[in-house]
């Protein structure tokens, strides 16, 4: 594919690839799943694990657009046209060393349903680290990682049987502290939460943090939203060595008439360096 280097960052990439649904009575849970894919370049693995799961929504972090290291694929769309799914895929960052000006490449968010998707948008944070950007003193090559652009929330309604949901698909910052983070969570926060009072809100993604304390869970619990997970180990990032228990940092989040059950982490999926999440979710 070949995308114009002058293509906005914000801009939404789609497809409606999904057969349309008929539904006779109201149904009382849909599945959620929310995954960082780690770019996808394990997408057999992917793919699998998303058919077998039969989510309803799916919201995955680090998917790749065009980029060197998963044979320039547009893996949202892959896994949309492999699942019949519809999708929506909002730009994190231009991957400088994964494309070229005629061909740039692009990681971002994707979020996929076989219901109707709609309204999606980004919300590029304000606050930014400049860990990404490209330094002269740095060569030019994919360790780097040097990047344009910077995380987002991609914001899309989704409606599950004549039921909507508002849904934001969250990649918080890697790089520098958990003020950085939470500030980011914040701006989320702050426009989700003044829907999320009269409507069916989840906030979900990799946080890069644990959102089950601190900051994070303050604010999170004073918009009103509640953990959509509900387990008392919610470590996502396995361990990376013996003094290494690994991380907390994928999650689920419900606010409105959402209530949560079934909660689980599928540790046993090795097809990305995080764990899936997945959670039965019903309306009120």
């Amino acid at each position: 594919m070949h995308l114009s280097h002058e293509d906005s960052m914000d801009e939404i990439l789609s497809g409606n690839l999904a057969p349309s649904r008929f539904q006779l009575w109201r149904r009382d849970s849909f599945r959620v799943v929310d995954w960082n894919i780690a770019r996808g370049s394990q997408l057999q693995g992917i793919l699998k694990f998303i058919k077998e799961a039969k989510a309803d929504v799916v919201l995955l972090q680090e998917v790749d657009l065009n980029a060197n290291r998963t044979r320039r694929l547009d893996i949202a769309r892959e896994i949309a046209r492999a699942l019949q799914l519809n999708f929506v895929f909002g730009k994190e960052f231009r991957e400088l060393t994964q494309g070229s000006q005629q061909s740039p490449a692009y990681q971002g968010q994707a979020t996929l349903s076989p219901w109707p998707i709609r309204n999606a948008r980004v919300i590029r944070f304000r606050r930014q680290t400049n860990f990404w950007r490209p330094h002269w003193y740095l060569p030019h090559i994919e360790p780097f990682q040097e990047r344009l652009g910077g995380r987002i929330a991609l914001v899309a309604d989704i409606e599950l049987g004549g039921q909507a949901m508002a849904t934001y698909n969250l990649h918080l910052e890697s790089k520098e502290d958990d003020a950085l983070r939470v500030s980011q969570l914040n701006e989320v926060l702050m426009e989700a939460g003044s829907t999320s009072k009269s409507g069916a809100t989840l906030i979900a993604g990799d946080l890069n943090l644990n959102a089950a304390e601190g900051e994070a869970a303050a604010a999170l619990e004073k918009a009103g939203f509640r953990d959509g997970v509900g387990l008392p180990d919610v470590r996502t990032r396995p361990g990376r060595g013996i003094f290494d228990q690994g991380r907390s940092i994928d999650w689920i989040f419900l606010s409105g008439g959402l209530n949560a059950n079934h909660g689980r982490i599928h540790r046993d999926v090795r097809a990305s360096d995080h764990s899936p999440v997945s959670s039965e979710i019903s309306f009120r």
